[in-house]
């Protein structure tokens, strides 16, 4: 039973993480986004740079792919620069898939504090949305709790 409560108590942050972070991430990035991918259009590599970073905030190389395709169909960005985002933005999700596989544990309670005192302190500013998106991370440790909570029942120990 102890194993089900904790499941679910993992469930249940990763779902208030999500609702946390889900307007700071959809609203003021999505425009940050679109202008960082709308500047990068001089060169080829200030477009996998941009594809890149963005990529690393966003953690979604889709979201990336649709905005510069989006922005190639309509004209207003050439090709060259928008395939050279798409790629940047390949990398950034390989690179954060990377970060996100070693042990960061010690790094969780710091930023998730950084991010509490930012959004408290600084709510309709970017910084204040920035910290909001750091709180995001609660995703992360919402994940772990799960996986912890499941060893016992993957490994068939279930039964507490």
């Amino acid at each position: 039973m102890l194993i089900l409560l904790n499941i679910l108590s993992g469930v249940a942050l990763l779902v208030w993480a999500r609702i946390l972070s889900g307007p700071a991430s959809c609203g003021s990035s999505a425009r940050s986004c679109s202008s960082v991918l709308g500047r990068s259009a001089n060169s080829r590599f200030r477009a996998f740079g941009a594809g890149l970073c963005v990529t690393s905030l966003v953690e979604s190389s889709n979201v990336i792919a649709v905005l510069a395709s989006s922005f190639a169909a309509q004209g207003l960005l050439p090709l060259a620069p928008e395939l050279a985002i798409m790629l940047g933005a390949d990398v950034g999700t390989a690179l954060m898939s990377r970060v996100l596989t070693l042990d960061l544990s010690w790094l969780s309670p710091t930023l998730l504090l950084g991010g509490v005192i930012a959004f408290l302190s600084f709510k309709q500013t970017r910084t204040g949305q920035m910290g909001r998106t750091i709180i995001g991370l609660l995703i992360l440790l919402a994940l772990h709790l799960i996986v912890e909570a499941a060893q016992p029942v993957m490994q068939g120990e279930g039964g507490a």
